[in-house]
């Protein structure tokens, strides 16, 4: 690279953020994801995330060069705290019978405590994001492979440790899994009832225990 192209690579790269100015950008990002999980993208306006975060139009841009931008980490920021408790559920077991039935239990109880105020951030973003905003539901298909390709690993682990029967599917069952709960989780929201949820649940067990044997 010659010297002209050095300083113009230099004067277009962002400086480091101090630690203060990291802390701030985090917790826009914090309290972004709860406006954006309640409101939804479009119903969010720059004057919503201002009196939200706290700061000025001019911090807010100065950390986020679009509201898209700002929207695809909240949500990313959300679906972490999504996978982590998850993974904490089922964290106390090595039988993967026990952990299957510690995510069962997880999502019981996922509209009554649910991660984010709003409700699933994975439900609530894929249906706006599915046409108008490419980036963010890009992001939505990562999250949903993640749980899919969690739920695979326990039946394959299930499998493994003779616990369920090695003629299951995993992939079938996993796609299945993840279908029904969003499904679920969809009428509970619409319904404003945790019963649809939970009858999906219990049918959904059933078919786990005919697919994988007792856990």
């Amino acid at each position: 690279m010659d010297k002209i192209n050095q300083l113009v690579y230099f004067a277009f790269m962002k400086a480091p953020l101090t630690p203060k100015a990291e802390q701030t950008r985090q917790r826009i990002i914090e309290q972004a994801a709860v406006l954006f999980n309640l409101k939804g993208f479009a119903g969010t306006s720059y004057q919503d995330l201002i009196e939200a975060t706290g700061v000025t139009k001019g911090c807010l841009y100065g950390h986020f060069a679009s509201k898209e931008e700002l929207a695809v980490e909240a949500f990313e920021y959300a679906a972490q705290i999504l996978i982590d408790k998850v993974g904490e559920a089922m964290a106390p077991y090595a039988h993967a019978g026990q952990r299957l039935r510690a995510l069962l239990q997880f999502y019981h109880t996922y509209l009554s405590k649910p991660v984010l105020a709003g409700g699933c951030p994975v439900l609530n973003t894929v249906v706006e994001a599915d046409d108008n905003q490419p980036a963010l539901h890009a992001r939505v298909i990562l999250v949903l492979n993640r749980l899919h390709k969690g739920v695979y690993k326990l039946i394959e682990l299930g499998k493994a440790q003779g616990h369920f029967k090695a003629s299951a599917n995993a992939q079938d069952l996993a796609t299945f899994f993840v279908a029904t709960v969003e499904g679920g989780i969809l009428l509970g929201k619409a319904y404003n009832d945790s019963k649809p949820l939970q009858t999906v649940l219990r049918q959904l067990e059933r078919c786990l225990q005919q697919e994988l044997g007792d856990f």
